[in-house]
C-alpha cells in the first residue's frame, strides 16, 4: 500500500462521533495504506506477487461492510474471498509507542493503527 498523506483528517472529522471518526480514519488507512501501519502475516507473504497484489487491491476497495460484520460501523475487521482464498484484515489501535491500547481510538494524535493482512485460518 502505498504513503498517501492524510488531508487533515482530525479537522475533518472533528465534528462526527467517535465511531464515525474511527471508520474515516480506519477507512483511510485501509484504502491508502495511510495514517498507520500495514503488516502481513508470513501466509500472505508466501504468495506470489500476482496473488498479493490481488488481496490487496480486494481489501482497499472493499466495501461489503453489513450489521453483521462491523457492528460497530468502524470498519475495523471482514473477511472476503480473493480466488478462493480466505482472507481477512484487522485494524488494532495502539498508543503512539505501539506498548498498549490506544486511550482514545478516535484521536489519531493519541493512536497508532495497525493494519493486519492475514489468510483467514491464520487468525
Amino acid at each position: 500500500m502505498n504513503n498517501v498523506q492524510s488531508p487533515n483528517l482530525t479537522k475533518r472529522t472533528k465534528t462526527l462521533a467517535a465511531s464515525e471518526r474511527i471508520r474515516v480514519l480506519n477507512d483511510w488507512l485501509r484504502i491508502h495504506g495511510a495514517g498507520g501501519r500495514v503488516m502481513m502475516t508470513s501466509g500472505i507473504a508466501a504468495l506470489d506477487d500476482e496473488q498479493r497484489h490481488k488481496v490487496v487491491t480486494a481489501i482497499r476497495s472493499f466495501d461489503d461492510f453489513t450489521e453483521d460484520n462491523d457492528p460497530h460501523g468502524e470498519h475495523d475487521c471482514a473477511v472476503l474471498e480473493v480466488d478462493g482464498l480466505h482472507v481477512m484484515f484487522k485494524i488494532d489501535y495502539y498508543d503512539l509507542t505501539l506498548s498498549s491500547h490506544s486511550p482514545n481510538p478516535a484521536d489519531p494524535s493519541v493512536t497508532k493503527r495497525l493494519l493486519t493482512v492475514m489468510l483467514a485460518d491464520e487468525y
